[in-house]
């Protein structure tokens, strides 16, 4: 691996990381929902990035996640059940980023799910880069 491409990886992670803490610190205190969802987006945006990075591929500048896990799919398919998630998570960012309309509702308990998945995910690309 090369080092510059660690570096910037581990830059991505660590961000990735504040995110996917700040969700769950929000969701633990029964924060807002569409904040708890669009800090779940953002997470997983990084770490995919920087999973990217670490394997020498340039990220897109976009924002959706299942198409970043699809370039990875083309190195790496072990995260491909996590197709699903990366779609819903994508829409997290694209829905309650602007108005006009109202905020989205999200319910606690799919939130949930969405950090228990993701955490399930980021835990997976992190185990992979020790073997």
């Amino acid at each position: 691996m090369d080092e510059a491409f660690g570096k910037q990886a581990a830059e991505w992670f660590e961000r990735g990381r504040h995110d996917i803490e700040t969700a769950q610190l929000l969701f633990d205190e029964k924060g807002y929902a569409d904040s708890i969802a669009l800090h779940i987006q953002q997470a997983l945006e990084k770490y995919l990035k920087g999973f990217l990075v670490l394997h020498g591929r340039k990220p897109p500048r976009i924002h959706e996640l299942d198409a970043l896990l699809n370039r990875i799919s083309e190195f790496d398919n072990r995260f491909d059940d996590y197709i699903s998630l990366c779609e819903k998570a994508t829409r997290y960012y694209l829905e309650d980023r602007y108005p006009p309309g109202p905020l989205v509702q999200y319910e606690y308990e799919e939130l949930k799910e969405d950090l228990r998945a993701s955490g399930e995910l980021i835990q997976m690309m992190m185990d992979s880069l020790n073997h």
